[in-house]
């Protein structure tokens, strides 16, 4: 199971908004200023963001080689990486205003990168494995840009769509704890479906938010839009596996 995590919020002033999901936030007086803000941390968050590459990668690429640790006790695994995760996310708030949140992100980064090996191991050992992971990292990225680009042409607020998202979120991190004992292959296709749709409306909702000055740092932008890629990547690639995975 993949964790399905999101960050602390911070509002325009700085202020957290408690674990998770912020619901809402309170657009800057000044518009103009806003969207300047706006797009520097924008910027900022991009060039994080490709900085976590970095550590992902390298982390992918060792847990190919220790996936065996994960799959001695899945189930206790899973939950010491949730556990790891939600220590790191609150971590990565309580320093985002300095150099150790940005070293713990890229910890984060890291560990998240360890923790796809398994499946990476899947689908090294089907013929067209490396292919469709070369996919899901393409359908990844076109629905990272594509939000981006719904973020900057919806004039709407879509700030009520957090409560929402946010509930989504728990409902299906439940059910995917709950389908590790059930082990119900339709339900997990099931659930990674709804995995990419929430996670992919969760890009749409951050880069919104980060566009018009509703989040301010950059370390937690990354934080947010890493976590939604994170997810969108490594559920549709089971999909792409389960479905059109081929073996030797």
């Amino acid at each position: 199971m993949q964790p399905e995590l999101k960050p602390v919020r911070t509002d325009p002033r700085g202020n957290e908004q408690g674990f998770g999901r912020g619901s809402s936030y309170e657009p800057a007086q000044d518009v103009a200023y806003s969207s300047e803000a706006g797009q520097k941390v924008l910027r900022n968050t991009y060039m994080l963001l490709a900085l976590t590459m970095v550590p992902t990668v390298i982390g992918a690429w060792i847990g190919i080689s220790t996936s065996s640790i994960i799959m001695a006790s899945p189930i206790i695994s899973s939950l010491v990486m949730l556990a790891a995760v939600i220590g790191l996310q609150f971590a990565i708030a309580a320093n985002r205003n300095s150099g150790l949140g940005v070293a713990l992100l890229l910890l984060m980064t890291g560990l998240l990168g360890w923790w796809l090996g398994p499946i990476l191991n899947v689908a090294l050992s089907m013929k067209n494995g490396m292919a469709l992971v070369g996919y899901a990292a393409v359908g990844t990225g076109v629905i990272f840009f594509a939000m981006g680009a719904l973020a900057q042409t919806i004039k709407r607020d879509l700030s009520f769509m957090g409560k929402f998202l946010f509930v989504g979120m728990i409902a299906l991190l439940i059910a995917m704890i709950a389908n590790m004992f059930l082990q119900i292959p339709a339900l997990a296709l099931t659930l990674s479906t709804l995995v990419i749709v929430v996670f992919s409306l969760f890009l749409l909702y951050d880069l919104q938010r980060i566009m018009r000055g509703g989040e301010t740092n950059y370390v937690m932008a990354t934080t947010g839009v890493y976590m939604s890629l994170f997810n969108i990547f490594a559920n549709l690639l089971h999909l792409l596996l389960a479905l059109g995975g081929e073996r030797d």
